[in-house]
């Protein structure tokens, strides 16, 4: 798995590649972390270049959303989520609580 991180002026754009499982999620939780523990709470999860979401990588996106969403302070989207992912977090229930884009662009315009 591979995270990179940019900081554009209204958020924090996040592209995942690669498996996100039990043995890379922490990379991913550290990351989110980091962003967080800066103080910035707008964050775009671009999740095009995913092959595999496990629970971890679940568990992850969901700590991130809960810490940006506390007091109203930011939020986490996803954006240009491949069908086999959007079939994790349908079958996990979270597809209601996150917003989803079909395109990078128009997530982080959503800030």
């Amino acid at each position: 798995m591979e995270v990179k991180h940019t900081v554009l002026k209204h958020c924090d754009l996040v592209k995942v590649t690669g498996r996100v499982d039990s043995s890379t999620a922490p990379g991913l939780d550290q990351a989110l972390k980091a962003i967080i523990d800066e103080g910035r709470f707008r964050v775009v999860l671009d999740l095009s270049g995913v092959e595999f979401l496990g629970s971890a990588g679940l568990r992850a996106i969901v700590s991130a959303y809960k810490t940006c969403r506390r007091w109203n302070r930011g939020d986490v989207r996803l954006a240009e989520l491949p069908p086999r992912v959007q079939g994790v977090l349908d079958l996990a229930g979270i597809t209601p609580l996150v917003k989803i884009y079909p395109e990078v662009v128009l997530a982080v315009g959503s800030f």
